[in-house]
This record gives structure tokens, C-alpha cells and sequence, in this order.
């Protein structure tokens, strides 16, 4: 009994001495000081080994799978490897082919961008298969290894960096220096997918390439992928390149909407430009920057300016200047007011319409016609009005020679429209009456006269015969409150107007003893 306990106690005290020991043994062992001192190497990492049978995979390690798991390529197992080791090792794919003829492994060293030392890339033929192994040489016998909360934690922002990558709705890739495409991320690889570029289901490397090579630092500038031999419409881009250590990275965004918006504006623009070019109105639109965007050729023969000059795109006030150049403007008194008047004339257009008639040292009449348009653009209309205003002004000298004329009558004389408003009447006529037609601002009809004429002559029956329908050939002698007699008259006229003349009825011997001849004007 007593030798059981006491094969058991020594059996604990063995087991407890042991677990010490290697625990010393193994903290001195991974200890950096006593590893350095000692120059003993302890293993790395495991390293990544493929092997692969053609392209279908036979086997890998962990940190294999791991890195065919994070390739972001779509595909066979072949194609993901080759995603990872065709950017670092550009050489490989063309080397594999002869791997069976090699009496030693094909060793490959590449330096990645960012890091200190570079990764090893090793290929041998094993019975028909290809082993590969991917590693890091300076990890080896060295004991580097990353804590598990820090692996954790990049391994979380590569994730989101890759998630954010693949979320992103516009197209980024990057190129190498000669211009192959070594990495994109997954919207570059749907477009290819979308418009077939690689012409099978799935890629293989090098990655298709949808842009055609750019030069360093261009700027951004638009690109479109178009489909041979397939009629689908192209689809549009707005691409960015930004040089980096080794290559370009790339970026294309949408670009459909805004070419399909301008192609519509273009043809929109065309069409006004069709439907103005017949109108003897020259038109001319300037934007918010006041650069001249539409014009017809209507404006090139009002304004005598070339067409070279206006498809140039002028500023408003470069325009402006080239017409007083041409002395297509008002003659200004000097350059200074010319050009405040023409800063005003800027204004009005574009708060609200505004109208000017310019009259020209050629004798021509324009009228110029500003008015606003959407997003701060200005439309200037010029209009040659010259026969319009020849026209004007001959019938205002022949209306002031036609009253002159009534105005020369012995009879006081007055016209009435059909709709019965006073049209004119001669000076005798207002003298006789005391009335002012033409400052008058109210309307005077022919009842309102009728009135007048009644209250300084009295009742007549000749008043109830204008007051009517039809009060054309009505005729009747009225007396003045001096006793003068006069005799009036009403005759119908064009378009329905009326004539009522006063004209007095004395002999002219009566009207000499009276003391003259001019018994209305004496009214």
C-alpha cells in the first residue's frame, strides 16, 4: 500500500519535472537573444506547394489554398495561381512548357513592390505533374512569424480593401510597365465577361485588355470599348492614369449617360441651327462664359462678319468689337461710352427682354432683341427693320400732309371710325369746339361729340340722326349762341368711317358787314 502511494507521488514529481524542463527548453529555444547566440535555425512558415496535373490541381498546403482562395480571378485553380505569380514572375508561363527537360528546378526570385526581401518561386516536373512552391526565403530558419491579433487585424483591412474593391462600380486595373494588365478588380472583369473580350468562359493570363495603352500622366480623357463584329452600340468611359513605382494604375468610370447627353444636345443644336438658318432674323447665342455657341447665316449677312471669325467661338465683347469695327453698331461718341452702353445692353438681355433700334451710318435700321436663356445664356436677335422703318416714316409724312391739308379747309371737319371713336379732325374743327383730340388721353366717341355739339347749339333733330344706326346723310342748321348759323353735314367715308363737317352758311356779303369771312375761327 505505502509503495503505491510512494510509485505514484514519484510518478507526478517525474511527469511535473519533465513539463519544466521542456518548457525551459522550448523559451530558450524561441528566445531571439539565445537563438542569436546560439546561431540554431528554427523552422519557418509552411510554405505554399501546388501540385497540378495539366491545370487541374492534385494537391496543395494550406498557405497553398489560402492563396488560391484570395486570388481574385475567376476561373480554374490554374488561372487563380496564375493571377498571383504571372505579375511577379512574368516568365513563368513560358518556362513551364519545359519543365520536363530540366534536369534541376526552375528557380524564379522577383522583389515585390514595398518589401525588403523578395519571394522565390521553384517549378519541377514530377512524374508528369508540376510541383510549384512559392516562398519566402529569408523567412526560412529564421523564425519570422506574425502574432495572431495583428494577422487578424490585416487580414480584416484586406478583406474590406478588397470588398470595397469589388463593390466599386467603375473599372480599375493595373498595367505593368509594358502595358499588360496584371491586376483588375471584379467590375474590369465583368465588362470582359459582358463583352466576351477574352472569347472564352473563363480567363487565363495575362488578363484581356479593354483600353488601348496609355502614356504616363495623361490626363483624364475619354475612351470607349468598341465590340468587332458584333453591332451593339460601344459604351463609354472617362479614364484616369496615375503612374505609380512600377506601371500605371488605372481607373474608367460610366461614361454613356454624358455622351448620350451630348450627342443629344449636338443633335438638338443641329436641328435649331437647320430650323433658323432660313429666317432673315440673324440669331446668336452665347453661353454663361459669353462665348458664341449658335449662330444661322442670316447673322453672318446682318452682321457682315466672317465665318471663320464666328465658328471660332468669340466672347460677346470680342463680337461686339468686330461690329463696331465693321460699323455695324450706333456711332458711338467715344470708345469708353460705346462701351458702357454695350455692358448695359449685356445686362438687360440677360435680366429680362430688352429691345434696342440701332441706327446704323450705312442708313440701315436693325432692331437688336436680347433676351435670357437657361443656365445663364444670353440670345441676341438682330433684325434689318430698315424698310420696315422707310415704310413707318413715309406714312407718318403723308398722315402729317394729310393734316395739313383738313388743316387748310374753310370747313371744320371730323372723321369717326366705325367703332365710332374720333380717328382725326382739323384745327378749325377744334377751334370751333375747343377740343384737343390729339393730347387727349380718354377715347371721344360720337356720342360724347354729339353732346358737346348739342350743349353749344341746343336741341336740333339733326342730333337724333347721328345718335342713329346709320346716321350717314343725316343734315341740319344749327345756330351758335352768337347767332351764327352754321349748317352741318355727315357723308360716309372707307371702311365704314364717318365725316361730320361744320361750314357756315352766310352769304359772303353778310359776312364781310360781320367783319370777316372766317366765322369759325372767330368761334
Amino acid at each position: 500500500m505505502q509503495f503505491d502511494w510512494f510509485q505514484a507521488v514519484l510518478i507526478i514529481l517525474s511527469s511535473a519535472g519533465a513539463a519544466v524542463l521542456a518548457l525551459v527548453f522550448s523559451a530558450r529555444l524561441v528566445d531571439p537573444r539565445t537563438a542569436r547566440k546560439g546561431g540554431e535555425a528554427v523552422p519557418g512558415p509552411e510554405p505554399a506547394v501546388f501540385l497540378f496535373q495539366g491545370k487541374r490541381l492534385l494537391d496543395t498546403t494550406g498557405p497553398g489554398r489560402s492563396l488560391l482562395e484570395t486570388a481574385t480571378m475567376a476561373g480554374d485553380d490554374w488561372s487563380r495561381l496564375l493571377s498571383f505569380v504571372g505579375p511577379r514572375f512574368p516568365e513563368f508561363e513560358g518556362a513551364v512548357p519545359t519543365l520536363a527537360d530540366r534536369r534541376d528546378p526552375l528557380v524564379l526570385t522577383a522583389a515585390a513592390e514595398g518589401r525588403r526581401h523578395p519571394v522565390q518561386l521553384r517549378a519541377e516536373d514530377v512524374n508528369g505533374a508540376i510541383r510549384i512552391t512559392i516562398l519566402d526565403p529569408e523567412a526560412e530558419g529564421h523564425g519570422r512569424a506574425v502574432d495572431a491579433l495583428s494577422f487578424l487585424a490585416m487580414e480584416d483591412e484586406l478583406e474590406l480593401m478588397r470588398r470595397t474593391l469589388d463593390c466599386l462600380p467603375a473599372l480599375v486595373w493595373r498595367e505593368a510597365e509594358d502595358g499588360e494588365v496584371i491586376w483588375a478588380n471584379r467590375a474590369y472583369l465583368a465588362r470582359c465577361d459582358a463583352d466576351d473580350v477574352a472569347g472564352e468562359d473563363t480567363f487565363t493570363w495575362p488578363l484581356p485588355r479593354l483600353f488601348p495603352p496609355t502614356r504616363d500622366g495623361d490626363a483624364p480623357h475619354r475612351a470607349r470599348i468598341t465590340r468587332a463584329g458584333v453591332q451593339q452600340p460601344d459604351h463609354w468611359f472617362e479614364r484616369h492614369c496615375f503612374p505609380l513605382a512600377q506601371g500605371r494604375l488605372q481607373f474608367a468610370f460610366a461614361a454613356d449617360a454624358t455622351v448620350k447627353a451630348e450627342q443629344s444636345l449636338h443633335g438638338f443644336v443641329q436641328t435649331l441651327s437647320k430650323t433658323f438658318a432660313d429666317l432673315p432674323i440673324g440669331l446668336g447665342v452665347f453661353d454663361r462664359q459669353r462665348k458664341l455657341q449658335l449662330f444661322n447665316p442670316a447673322l453672318i449677312e446682318l452682321t457682315q462678319l466672317h465665318a471663320e471669325f464666328l465658328i471660332g467661338r468669340p466672347s460677346l465683347h470680342s463680337f461686339l468689337d468686330r461690329l463696331r469695327e465693321a460699323r455695324m453698331v450706333p456711332e458711338p461718341k467715344d470708345y469708353r461710352s460705346w462701351r458702357l452702353q454695350m455692358t448695359e445692353l449685356e445686362k438687360a438681355a440677360a435680366a429680362g427682354f430688352h429691345s434696342e433700334t440701332w441706327n446704323l451710318p450705312g442708313g440701315q435700321t436693325y432692331r437688336v432683341t436680347g433676351r435670357p436663356h437657361p443656365d445663364g445664356a444670353v440670345a441676341f436677335l438682330f433684325e434689318d427693320i430698315t424698310t420696315e422703318m422707310t415704310l413707318t416714316r413715309r406714312f407718318r409724312a403723308e398722315m402729317a400732309l394729310g393734316q395739313d391739308a383738313l388743316d387748310q379747309m374753310q370747313e371744320a371737319v371730323a372723321v369717326f371710325r366705325a367703332s365710332g371713336d374720333l380717328a382725326f379732325s382739323n384745327r378749325r374743327y377744334d377751334d370751333l369746339w375747343g377740343v384737343e383730340p390729339a393730347t387727349s388721353l380718354s377715347r371721344i366717341t360720337l356720342r360724347d361729340s354729339v353732346r358737346l355739339w348739342e350743349e353749344g347749339c341746343g336741341p336740333s333733330p339733326i342730333w337724333e340722326a347721328l345718335g342713329a344706326a346709320s346716321p350717314a346723310g343725316a343734315r341740319g342748321t344749327l345756330r351758335l349762341p352768337d347767332g351764327r348759323m352754321l349748317e352741318c353735314h355727315a357723308r360716309p367715308i372707307g371702311a365704314g368711317a364717318l365725316l361730320v363737317g361744320f361750314q357756315p352758311v352766310a352769304a359772303p356779303a353778310v359776312l364781310e358787314e360781320a367783319g370777316g369771312t372766317d366765322l369759325l375761327h372767330r368761334a
